[in-house]
């Protein structure tokens, strides 16, 4: 393998690229983005400002935090007995106490105490800032009656009774109070526009509420909006993150993004607030039915004993008769503690019958404790506490789950489980309770036995004290009931606790302004980067000689610069350019092509008609005349000749002519008025190109003219478009396919690959012409082609350029 001595600028010696050469280079490639430098530059300090003010203008978020503690209340022997059939609720589901405190419910009644339906705002740099506390006007609404909600309404103080009010974001629709769930569209969204007073009633069909001024200035302009709670209850619940602290605790850690630090902390200390309020009425639940219960009976047993009472001392008065007798006495005493006894039967009988009708109705909402009963049945009494639990957590999970959800499923299945063995213990507690209440009543009839032996004054006393006595007792037993009762109510307590009340963090969560500044500085890094690897990806034309290098069976020779004349005649105008510099370095390596041949033909063809072979033939043409070689130059594209122009000769006579009229060939040799160049024009364009160059004449001529010139150049059709040019390989020593930087098709070199096995050339290479050298970036593609160039090196003249020039891509 051979190389180049000269160190010229596009030079790049025959066969250097070596099969073991890499096609990855990293240098290359980073110089190859580095090119763009201000595209990135302009890029990052785009999107680092971008985030600066999205860092400066967007209103921080702040996360509110507020924490709960799960107390599991302690079951009592008998809950733990009944806890593996799936009849007590033993452990807490932690996952339904956080549905219940993102239920809509627990948000609604959260809401109930903070005026968060209306929201004010200010007009801001880029966006409005809300106004919290302190506001400069006050809105009430009547939310009895239907109201407008949505959108955004601005307020303009005219001064401090009038203002102008009109419809800012025509977002509004209608809240109906009937049909709370569901908002209809307001079809005129612009109704509202007009000026009003403050303190007056704003009344529509669909809207009604009062504006007052609350320290607003003339010329101040405030913005406002109305939610309707059911709307505004499913936004906080939406926003409301819930969830354990840790696997292991039962903690819950309730916390809240919002722009408003306080808003934050009241909405989350109300819902938490709420959430025990809710667990306390629950519990109070069972306890108030047992008072109802109480003081129903209450009222009827006050009545009898304020009747017996009053009978008593009628009758005591009437007969002169105050005490009874020593036998009366012991008469009476038995009778009154069966007769006690026997009351306070009937009274749990008809609880156990009350409690019987709620299990068969499964009206579980108003089942009572069971404490009003004397009979001492823990299980009965773990049972009714252990539904009126399931119950409520049942009540809880249908206002988030559907009938369908599984822990739905599951709770029902306890529900129902736990009331079948609940009502046959009523049943059961019902038959001992008769059994009892007959016993008592035959131990009382044999004591009326010994009653009737008594004198008749005497028994008709004991029989009016015993009916007062005994509703005396009732009425004792049933108020100290009701005491226990309230005393139950009085200190029942959640067992659930606020651990932390909502606190706001001191810094905002949002922007992250440090994240958000790398971010910007990646992100306009990323863009040029991207925009740039797409359009190299989907680029097919050939911009980077490495592309050509690439193809080891099709040597590559080297790169011809790009030239600024208007003309292609380079080499003989210019002898000290760098294009002319390069067509020396390829005729430099041409010595090594053809080592010992002393005419050499050098055919010059392309795929397609631009890409510059024409120019290429030339000035390989006139190097070699520069260096005292006896050269010819034949125009052999008989379709479109080129050379006549630019040369400033006519195109009458030529290769087509010669053909055409059997015409000595030497006639028609003009000389190009350069020394040892001379040129076979094409001659006038024939119908029938391709048959002419087939013809033995033309074999004959060309022979003639190998033997008369030390250098051939042939200017061959584009071999992609026209048949001719691979009749014309045969002729040729060397066979150059050429390249134009930027314009030709990678495609094309598989037609140099085509014509290498098919027409089984050998001596076929490319070149790349018209490249364009990027002074700012030295030696550009960093392979040794001697792209760096300037008066530094010496060598040669470079074309000087201007700034506009530059920028044009002339030269001046």
């Amino acid at each position: 393998m051979s190389t180049n001595q000269n160190n010229t600028p596009f030079n790049y010696p025959v066969f250097t690229v070596s099969k073991s050469r890499e096609d990855f280079d990293l240098r290359a490639i980073i110089l190859s983005y580095f090119k763009y430098w201000k595209w990135f530059l302009f890029s990052v300090l785009f999107c680092v400002v971008i985030a600066f003010l999205f860092n400066k203008y967007t209103l921080p978020v702040y996360v509110v935090n507020g924490t709960v503690v799960l107390n599991e209340e302690k079951p009592d022997i008998t809950a733990d007995l009944f806890s593996s059939a799936g009849l007590v609720n033993s452990k807490m589901n932690t996952q339904n106490e956080v549905w219940i405190l993102k239920s809509l419910f627990l948000a609604e009644e959260a809401l109930k105490d903070l005026n968060f339906n209306i929201s004010y705002f200010r007009e801001g740099t880029f966006q409005k800032t809300q106004i919290y506390g302190n506001t400069p006007v006050l809105v009430e609404v009547d939310w009895k009656h239907p109201q407008v909600v949505g959108g955004m309404f601005k307020l303009k103080i005219i001064d401090d009774s009038r203002f102008q009010l009109q419809v800012a974001e025509e977002e509004l629709s209608v809240y109906n109070p009937n049909d709370p769930f569901y908002n209809s569209n307001l079809s005129d969204q612009n109704v509202f526009d007009g000026q009003y007073h403050f303190d007056s009633l704003i009344v529509s069909d669909f809207n009604k509420f009062t504006i007052k001024n609350a320290g607003a200035l003339p010329g101040e302009e405030i913005f406002f909006s109305i939610s309707d709670t059911p709307s505004l209850a499913l936004q906080m619940a939406d926003e409301l993150n819930v969830q354990l602290v840790d696997e292991k605790s039962s903690i819950l850690s309730l916390s809240l993004r919002t722009t408003i630090r306080k808003k934050g902390e009241n909405y989350l200390n109300n819902l938490m607030d709420a959430y025990l309020d809710r667990e306390l009425a629950e519990k109070n639940r069972a306890s108030d039915a047992t008072i109802l219960f109480i003081q129903n009976q209450l009222s009827g047993i006050t009545d009898s004993l304020t009747f017996f009472e009053n009978r008593l001392q009628q009758y005591r008065t009437d007969n002169k008769i105050f005490n009874l007798s020593e036998e009366g006495s012991r008469v009476y005493d038995n009778l009154l503690e069966l007769e006690n006894e026997r009351a306070k039967a009937e009274i749990s009988l008809r609880y156990y019958n009350q409690l019987k009708q709620y299990l068969d109705r499964e009206d579980f909402d108003a089942l009572m404790a069971p404490s009003i009963a004397e009979m001492d049945n823990n299980l009965l009494t773990t049972l009714v506490g252990n539904l009126i639990e399931l119950q409520s957590e049942k009540t809880r999970l249908t206002a988030n789950f559907k009938d369908e959800n599984p822990a739905v499923l599951e709770i029902n299945r306890k529900i129902e489980n736990t009331r079948k063995v609940l009502s046959e213990n009523v049943n059961s507690a019902i038959s001992n309770i008769n059994a009892t209440i007959n016993q008592l009543s035959d131990r009382i009839n044999t004591i009326d036995g010994e009653i009737n032996q008594l004198p008749e004054t005497e028994r008709r006393l004991l029989g009016i004290q015993r009916q007062f006595e005994i509703n005396e007792s009732i009425y004792v037993y049933l108020q100290e009931k009701l005491y226990e009762a309230q005393i139950t109510k009085a200190s029942n307590f959640p067992k659930n606790s606020i651990l932390n009340t909502a606190r706001s963090s001191l810094s905002p969560v949002f922007p992250k302004k440090s994240i958000n500044l790398i971010i910007g500085f990646f992100v306009g890094l990323g863009i040029p980067f991207l925009f740039i690897t797409i359009r190299t990806y989907f680029n097919n034309k050939v911009d980077d000689p490495r592309f050509l290098e690439k193809h080891h069976d099709i040597p590559f020779l080297g790169i011809i610069g790009k030239s600024s004349l208007d003309h292609s005649r380079v080499v003989l105008e210019n002898p000290k350019s760098g294009v002319t510099e390069s067509f020396r370095s390829l005729r430099s390596d041409m010595s090594y092509l053809v080592p010992e041949k002393s005419n050499v033909v050098i055919l010059f063809t392309s795929s397609i008609s631009g890409e510059g072979k024409t120019f290429c033939a030339i000035n390989m043409a006139s190097v070699y005349a520069l260096s005292g070689k006896k050269v010819i130059l034949l125009g052999l594209d008989l379709r479109k000749p080129k050379i006549a122009q630019d040369f400033g000769l006519e195109n009458k006579v030529g290769i087509s002519t010669i053909l055409s009229n059997k015409m000595d060939w030497r006639e028609a040799v003009k000389n190009s008025g350069y020394e040892n160049l001379d040129i076979l024009l094409s001659g006038s364009v024939p119908p029938n190109p391709a048959e002419l160059i087939l013809q033995d004449s033309f074999s004959k001529m060309m022979e003639e003219i190998k033997q008369s010139y030390d250098i051939v150049i042939m200017d061959c059709p584009p071999v992609g478009l026209v048949s001719e040019t691979k009749e014309l390989f045969k002729y040729s020593d060397i066979n150059i396919f050429v390249f134009r930087h930027k314009y030709s098709d990678k495609s094309n070199v598989k037609v140099v690959e085509s014509l290498r096995e098919k027409e089984e050339l050998k001596k076929i290479y490319t070149i790349l012409n018209d490249f364009q050298v990027d002074h700012r970036y030295g030696y550009g593609y960093g392979y040794g082609y001697g792209y760096g160039y300037g008066k530094d090196y010496g060598y040669y003249q470079e074309e000087k350029t201007g700034p506009l020039g530059r920028l044009l891509g002339k030269k001046k």
